[in-house]
């Protein structure tokens, strides 16, 4: 499994550990993933994903996940997620039509 957020994309980043004498040596920045589940308003079910800590507080600040993912470019987003907006999408849409 990879270690990138399902939501906003984020994923490994590398870098350097500089020592006091100013010695590198290479790393990697793990992201904060844990495994939730998120309600959404609009197909009334949940949905488990794997994202990180900092998505997670920027869907609640988005007033949750339908909100979130209708305003997120789909570059960001993983197959799985990409498929539930446009599931939302097609939600919304009925009805607002009916």
């Amino acid at each position: 499994m990879s270690r990138i957020c399902e939501l906003s994309g984020k994923r490994v980043a590398t870098g350097m550990n500089v020592s006091h004498s100013h010695i590198r040596s290479k790393r990697r920045f793990m992201p904060n993933l844990a495994r939730v589940r998120l309600t959404s308003e609009a197909l009334g079910r949940q949905v488990r994903l794997r994202i990180a800590a900092s998505t997670l507080r920027s869907v609640d600040h988005a007033h949750g996940l339908d909100g979130y993912l209708l305003k997120t470019p789909d570059r960001n987003l993983s197959l799985k997620a990409r498929r539930l907006k446009a599931e939302i999408r097609k939600r919304l849409a009925a009805k607002t039509d009916a």
